[in-house]
C-alpha cells in the first residue's frame, strides 16, 4: 500500500490565520444607558457622579466598544466624558459597537505585523474560522499580504479560491 503523503506540508505554501490573533477578552463593549435616568434622561450632575463612582479598572487593556442601547438624545459631549474616564485605563475606546472595535483591534494588530516570513511565497489567507472574524477583517489584511506575497488565496489548501498573483 502506498504511503499518504500530504504534498501540502511539503510546499513553500504559508497559511495566514487571522484567527491567531483575534482579541479574544481584549474587546468589550460600554451601553452608557446605565448611567441614564430611565435609561433615557441624562441628568449632568448624576451622570457625572456616577462615572466618577465607577471602577474603570476593569477596561484596563481592553478595546472598549461605547454605545447606548436605547434612543436616549445625547448631547455630543456624552461620550467624550466617558472617554475620559475610559482613556487611562484602556487601550483604545472606539465609539460604536463590539464589532467595530474588534475591526480597530485588527487594524492595530495587523498595522504592527512584521509580514517578511511571507515574502515572495504563495499564502492562503485562511476563511474557516471557529471565531467570528469580520469580513472587513479580511479586507485588511489581503492589502498587507498583497505587497509581499507571491500570491494569495482564500479559504483552505483543499478548495481556495485565487485572489491575487504578484506580476
Amino acid at each position: 500500500m502506498d504511503e499518504i503523503i500530504n504534498k501540502v506540508a511539503q510546499s513553500s505554501l504559508m497559511v495566514f490565520d487571522l484567527e491567531d490573533y483575534y482579541p479574544d477578552n481584549h474587546v468589550v463593549d460600554l451601553d452608557i444607558s446605565q448611567w441614564l435616568l430611565e435609561g433615557f434622561i441624562l441628568k449632568e450632575s448624576d451622570f457625572r457622579t456616577q462615572l466618577k463612582n465607577c471602577d474603570w479598572s476593569k477596561f484596563e487593556d481592553k478595546y472598549v466598544a461605547l454605545y447606548c442601547s436605547t434612543d436616549a438624545i445625547l448631547p455630543a459631549w456624552t461620550f467624550a466624558l466617558v472617554s475620559v474616564h475610559l482613556a487611562p485605563h484602556a487601550l483604545k475606546v472606539i465609539h460604536g459597537n463590539k464589532e467595530l472595535a474588534v475591526i480597530e483591534w485588527y487594524q492595530d494588530i495587523l498595522n504592527k505585523l512584521d509580514y517578511t516570513d511571507y515574502f515572495q511565497k504563495p499564502v492562503i489567507l485562511k476563511g474557516c474560522s471557529k471565531k467570528s472574524v469580520p469580513n472587513q477583517v479580511y479586507t485588511l489584511a489581503i492589502q498587507k499580504l498583497m505587497k509581499v506575497a507571491k500570491s494569495v488565496m482564500f479559504g483552505e489548501a483543499c478548495s481556495a479560491v485565487p485572489l491575487y498573483k504578484s506580476k
